[in-house]
């Protein structure tokens, strides 16, 4: 089976059973797909700061007298719906992007997308008193940013060259860190105006994101393989051309060309996928399962816990501005995500899972019992070295995140499937990741009212629960091509031992009849992009 050697020594199959060696690639690292890159991950740039930013309005006087209760507080049902709201919009758009993506095309899907969000954006700027309105405005930017969040990959993938492919996915992720960390320094600048600039500034710069990426998406090509499945060959091949930085009769774009042509006459063969086939297919169920509990697993891991309420956290801890702390945790997020980017590329998925999660458990549980033995919640005054030492655990279990379930969870969760059932198993799997983000960003309020720094037992439980589920359930799937991985979930290799598994020496009647039933796959998985989570 040579298929199941190294990427590096396999063989393009054609015809039947013949083999010709894959025509040497002449492809650059051009500055047009660089640019797509980046101007797509715009998308990652929105989340982040929409995100980011409502964090810091609970705090600040102009939105606590409109918007607050009488005294100036937020109950926690009030608080929880203004944050709540954005996942759910987010899960709505990721339910429908799919659809829209497939009828609009990738790039006018995310240019409308985009301009949505400052439909939600008007909403919350021009809300005077009634929290609700605020609270819908959210919701409305949540369609906008879960549609992008599915359409933004995917445009990138379909697109990049496969040299750089990778990397450009990967700028989703970042740009989510980065928006994030905007939002706190814009946050900072303006939280002792004692008007509604205050809130409206930050509100307002969305704007620029959402125009910016609206438009801007449109002087860029469509996906080429997008462009191919409408009949428009010609377009197709120019774009993989000029992305690649080679002529348009190059053998590259000629053997991409004829990937695509392959791939599009097998889906008109074997058609769509039925929903349910993802639980009934050959290793579905325990495949499917194990996509929903990692993605859920990434929103438990607590780093949106932080994000969505870390200045009221730290404001409790005595601190004097509380804004810098958010920007402290916003810088470490951003530079630990660069780190992730060469965690999932030298150590393995496995390793860094396990490792993440534990060192995440540490820190809840130092967190936890510092909060609760060592910190004067009356007076934090009288405790400031607690108060350093939330703060610096905090950090550390960001910087956790960051390196490890923030990129690498993308990566693992979409490696688990054949192409037939990809795209409905990662549906899933993402609204598993939202479900998980509403239930954080609602019930916080609730919990840490009555058990307060405790809750963090609540994350540092599900962090050591989520060591032995990837030791005993995920297996190792670096430096392996996609038919690879799902061979080996096919032939129940022990994900124990999956790192050590030889593809090249399974003899060819050992695999699963059941194995043809999946479309071949040529090109490895792009490496992680993250949404939902931030």
């Amino acid at each position: 089976m040579r298929w199941l050697k190294p990427q590096s020594e396999q063989a393009e199959t054609v015809g039947h059973g013949t083999t010709q060696e894959k025509p040497k690639s002449n492809e650059k690292v051009t500055f047009i797909a660089c640019f797509m890159g980046l101007v797509a991950s715009i998308g990652g740039f929105m989340f982040g700061y929409v995100s980011g930013q409502i964090s810091g309005y609970f705090d600040m006087e102009d939105y606590a007298r409109r918007f607050g209760d009488a005294d100036g507080s937020f109950s926690a049902a009030k608080q929880g719906t203004i944050v709540g709201l954005l996942a759910i919009g987010c899960l709505i758009g990721a339910l429908v992007a799919g659809q829209l993506a497939d009828t609009l095309g990738r790039r006018l899907a995310i240019s409308a997308f985009a301009l949505w969000a400052s439909v939600g954006i008007a909403i919350e700027i021009s809300s005077q008193y009634a929290w609700y309105q605020f609270a819908i405005g959210r919701l409305v930017t949540g369609v906008s940013i879960g549609s992008l969040s599915v359409v933004v990959p995917m445009y990138q993938s379909e697109s990049s060259p496969p040299i750089i492919r990778g990397i450009l996915v990967s700028t989703y992720q970042l740009f989510i860190t980065l928006g994030i960390w905007t939002s706190y320094l814009v946050n900072w600048g303006t939280a002792n105006r004692t008007n509604s600039a205050s809130w409206r500034i930050p509100n307002g710069l969305g704007f620029a994101w959402s125009l910016i990426l609206g438009i801007g998406i449109l002087f860029l090509p469509e996906s080429p393989r997008y462009a191919y499945t409408k009949g428009r060959k010609d377009e197709a091949r120019q774009t993989i051309a000029r992305l690649a930085g080679v002529e348009q009769n190059d053998p590259a774009v000629n053997d991409q060309i004829s990937q695509i042509e392959d791939k599009l006459k097998e889906e008109k063969v074997q058609g769509k996928a039925n929903w349910i086939e993802i639980f009934t297919g050959p290793r579905m169920l325990y495949r499917t399962t194990l996509g929903i509990i990692l993605q859920a697993g990434q929103q438990l891991t607590g780093a949106n816990f932080f994000f969505y309420y870390g200045t009221t956290i730290f404001k409790a801890t005595g601190l004097s501005n509380s804004y810098v702390t958010q920007i402290i945790l916003g810088s470490v997020n951003v530079v630990c995500t660069f780190g992730g980017l060469y965690v999932v590329h030298k150590v393995g998925r496995r390793k860094a899972l396990m490792s993440g999660a534990a060192w995440i458990f540490v820190c809840f549980l130092i967190y936890a019992f510092v909060g609760s033995f060592a910190l004067d919640s009356e007076n934090p005054e009288n405790t400031p070295q607690a108060g350093s030492a939330l703060i610096v655990f905090s950090s550390l279990a960001i910087a956790a995140f960051a390196s490890t379930w923030g990129p690498i969870v993308w990566a693992a969760v979409a490696e688990m499937y054949p192409t037939r059932y990809r795209a409905p198993c990662m549906a899933l799997a993402t609204a598993s990741n939202w479900f998980w983000n509403f239930l954080i960003s609602f019930f916080t309020r609730f919990i840490t009212d009555k058990i307060h720094y405790w809750y963090g037992l609540v994350f540092g439980g599900v962090c050591l629960a989520l060591v032995f589920i990837v030791f005993f359930f995920m297996i190792e799937t670096k430096d392996r091509s996609l038919e690879e991985i799902d061979t080996m979930y096919l032939l129940h290799v022990n994900p124990i031992h999956s790192a050590k598994w030889d593809g090249s020496k399974v003899p060819a009647d050992s695999l699963p009849s059941d194995s043809s039933a999946h479309e071949p796959e040529r090109d490895q998985v792009s490496e992680p992009k993250n949404d939902a989570a931030v």
